[in-house]
């Protein structure tokens, strides 16, 4: 256990974390070159294209020191705010933390939220200022607001280029001396955490673990703490670039155990093993619970693939436990799930993955917060969805999800990000110079506000300099409406929005004009309209496609054509009796992207 160091990798996106996790892999020799790739534990896809880390990766490297030799647990952990759950599982599972922070741009919101976390749980932080080599770098000013935040002696911050390879040999030998050696006892009966879980077709479900107390051989006879299910451990092993199996794991590891469990449900992130025989008295503390932030309904375009969409999501859910979904139908879209999400970002990574990784074709209705409704008769009603609401003689009031707001930007910037934050109707709360030319603005606003666009706002006025970071801190009470879209008279429940009431007419008139321009014309008018309950507060009308059947007329009575008119004018009224009106899935898209 002495030559054992579990670290984790915590940075601001686009910090460098992932091209100096590649060095520390070279560096260690965990993999030749020939196999070698940039961002070498970032092995979806979507996380190359986009240049981001989606899911956590751990990795096991062997270092020699003084003629010892060291066994290191890298997990690498994600940046964006809305995988923040991905970097809490990596921080139970670690004794030490590498604190990464670009010197070209300093210290941002996300990293200091994440470092709060890690203090909580008694990390060692060494911190490491990357991107040396850059022309930009401003080591002195980045450094003094390193030690103004965690008050370590400035002498003890790493200097690192991981495009160069600079530093990276420090580093490794700062975790050995710094990161304290996991504690425990190997005698005493199994505990080990689950920290991750991915879907193997082949395999079934294969759990990644860290063992605090105790030792598991292959062929023990294992059961899940909470869900009390037991199993044989087939194999077990530790994570190198591809899994390796070993005979037996001790106090300390991190390593994978596959047992042939087929059902998702039976595994759960931040469950403990333990042995059949000779169990602990109790699992293992300190585990967050997912809290979704944002919910939104997800439907299969062919309603034959109900099934097909449930298991795919069950799967994604093993490799990414901050999803939650449960069922529910739709008038509109027929039966579907209503999905929780922790942002937007993760909602549109969730739609890509189900495309490409199962080939599931879906249709999203528009994402919203959860609320709570409180009736005439003292009840309270969580509704995540608008078509959940009460009657509006029901309702004594509904509450909203507030949040607290921490943007961290070049004084520049300053006014245009406060007014952004106003217009969404934020309260400032505080406002700090952290250098002459970086604030630190803290807001509380509501959650809905940020669900939409706000991000991707923030970035704009700011040219990519503002950094963004928050947390829930209750419910606070909200004037608000349901906003009803209505396609010749009926309501399409997939459209329709709880929205705060000064906004409502303009949104309703936005949508309104969107749908006029992307539903196909029909041979009939259809009215759009949008409603605050019966009353029509904006309408559009997409005029129908009409055959002139007055062509053949020429010349002659007048009569004659007005009887043709009348005869079409009938067929018409009959087609808008029975004809339907069909939205397409670029009609919900748009009026998911609807700017302010």
């Amino acid at each position: 256990m002495d030559h054992i160091r579990n670290f984790c990798i915590i940075a601001h996106i686009d910090h460098g974390k992932s091209t100096l996790a590649d060095r520390l892999i070279q560096t260690t020799n965990t993999v030749n070159a020939r196999d070698f790739q940039d961002q070498l534990l970032d092995d979806m896809d979507l996380e190359r294209e986009r240049g981001i880390t989606i899911k956590s990766h751990a990795i096991q490297m062997d270092y020699e020191l003084n003629g010892k030799k060291y066994t290191l647990n890298l997990i690498d952990t994600p940046g964006h705010v809305d995988f923040s759950y991905e970097v809490s599982r990596s921080i139970a599972a670690c004794e030490g933390a590498l604190l990464i922070v670009d010197a070209t741009q300093g210290i941002q919101a996300q990293t200091i939220s994440v470092l709060y976390q890690a203090i909580e749980h008694d990390l060692e932080i060494i911190p490491v200022l990357n991107k040396m080599d850059s022309p930009a770098a401003n080591p002195d000013v980045v450094k003094d607001q390193i030690v103004d935040l965690i008050g370590c002696d400035r002498d003890s911050i790493l200097e690192a280029s991981g495009r160069t390879g600079l530093g990276v040999d420090a580093i490794l030998e700062n975790i050995i001396a710094r990161v304290p050696a996991p504690k425990g006892d190997p005698n005493a009966p199994l505990q080990a955490l689950i920290f991750d879980s991915v879907f193997n077709s082949f395999r079934g479900i294969i759990a990644y673990f860290k063992i605090l107390n105790g030792t598991l051989n292959t062929g023990d006879w294992v059961k899940f703490f909470n869900t009390k299910k037991d199993y044989n451990a087939d194999e077990i092993g530790v994570m190198k670039m591809k899994l390796d199996p070993r005979k037996s794991l001790g106090c300390g590891d991190v390593g994978y155990i596959i047992s042939g469990i087929k059902a998702a449900r039976e595994v759960k992130v931040g469950d403990t093993i333990t042995h059949m025989e000779n169990p602990c008295n109790k699992g293992i503390e300190g585990f967050e619970e997912v809290k979704p932030m944002v919910f939104a309904g997800i439907y299969p375009i062919d309603a034959d693939d109900y099934e097909d969409l449930r298991a795919s999501i069950e799967k994604l859910q093993l490799n990414d436990a901050s999803l939650t979904f449960v069922p529910e139908s739709s008038a509109a879209l027929g039966f579907g799930f209503r999905c929780g999400f922790l942002g937007l970002l993760h909602m549109e990574i969730i739609q890509e993955r189900l495309d490409r990784e199962f080939d599931m074709d879906v249709i999203t209705t528009m994402p919203n917060v959860s609320y709570i409704v409180h009736t005439n008769k003292g009840e309270k009603i969580d509704v995540h969805n608008p078509s959940g609401l009460p009657g509006i003689t029901l309702i004594d009031y509904i509450e909203e999800p507030y949040i607290k707001a921490q943007i961290i930007t070049a004084s520049d910037y300053l006014g245009s990000v406060m007014k952004l934050c106003i217009d969404k109707r934020g309260v400032l709360k505080n406002q700090v110079f952290l250098t002459t030319d970086r604030v630190e603005i803290t807001f509380e606003m509501p959650l809905a506000e940020i669900v939409f666009d706000f991000y991707d706002k923030l970035k704009s006025i700011s040219k990519g300099y503002a950094s963004f970071d928050y947390h829930l801190i209750g419910y606070q009470k909200a004037e608000l409406v349901k906003l009803d879209i209505l396609l010749n008279a009926e309501s399409v429940d997939a459209l329709s929005a709880l929205i705060h009431k000064e906004h409502a007419y303009d949104f309703g008139r936005k949508i309104c004009e969107k749908l006029q321009e992307l539903i196909p014309r029909q041979q009939f008018d259809i009215a759009i309209q949008a409603a605050i309950g019966a009353k029509i507060i904006a309408r559009e009308t997409i005029k129908a496609v009409r055959k002139d059947v007055t062509a053949k007329c020429y010349g002659g009575d007048i009569s004659r054509k007005r009887k043709l008119l009348e005869k079409q004018k009938k067929g018409k009224k009959r087609m808008r009796q029975i004809g339907n009106v069909e939205v397409p899935q670029s009609a919900f898209l748009a009026v998911l992207k609807l700017s302010d």
